[in-house]
């Protein structure tokens, strides 16, 4: 609908001013309703936990699965988020680049599964001269990266990779119930709002400037 601008005359009568919205700064805020959920602890600090948590879940999944060298944990554009690939023959792995490597591969194999009629890729699995590498789609949230030790075969690289990728799918999956719990717990022991009993409706409207 079309705006329309009018200029009123000196010698209109105040009956005649239309009616004008009240300014944001006029208006007050209605009261909460009830207790704000706040959460545990700072972003940043439950950031920290949460990193802390998922490092210390891929050195123990590291150290459970017999053929796995080294874990990175990514975002689907290829940003590392967790990684343990410490010790790893061969010079030290860049992560960085390995994160990024990581999401290009999957979105070349999707491309090729694609193309293929194989559907969306569950992994991209690699074998070099030192080594196995493989990339897999978690979620659609993550990407896992599993290197394997060298003179084995892609068989027991594949065994093993997927032996990890469940342990990290259990390891979100308890972390998730974490934080929930955590901010369930918040949330009840927070004192109910004084003012929840005096909430007024100020939802904005046209009204007459007094």
């Amino acid at each position: 609908m079309s705006q329309m601008q009018t200029t009123a005359a000196t010698d209109a009568p105040d009956s005649a001013v239309l009616p004008t919205r009240r300014s944001a700064s006029a208006r007050r805020d209605p009261a909460p309703a009830g207790p704000t959920v706040t959460p545990p602890s700072g972003d940043a600090e439950a950031g920290t936990l949460a990193e802390a948590a998922m490092t210390a879940a891929l050195g123990k999944i590291r150290g459970r699965v017999e053929r796995v060298t080294g874990l990175l944990v990514a975002t689907p554009d290829g940003l590392v988020l967790y990684s343990d690939t410490r010790g790893i023959e061969e010079g030290s792995v860049e992560d960085h680049s390995v994160a990024a490597m990581a999401a290009a591969a999957i979105g070349l194999a999707t491309q090729f599964t694609g193309q293929a009629k194989v559907g969306a890729p569950r992994a991209a699995m690699f074998e070099g001269v030192s080594g196995y590498v493989g990339v897999f789609p978690v979620e659609g949230s993550f990407l896992l990266v599993v290197f394997g030790e060298p003179d084995i075969t892609m068989g027991l690289f594949t065994v093993a990779a997927r032996q990890a990728l469940s342990l990290f799918q259990q390891a979100i999956l308890r972390l998730r119930v974490h934080t929930v719990r955590a901010v369930r717990r918040a949330y009840f022991e927070q004192p109910a709002s004084t003012d929840a009993g005096h909430v007024q409706d100020h939802s904005p409207g046209l009204v007459r400037e007094e």
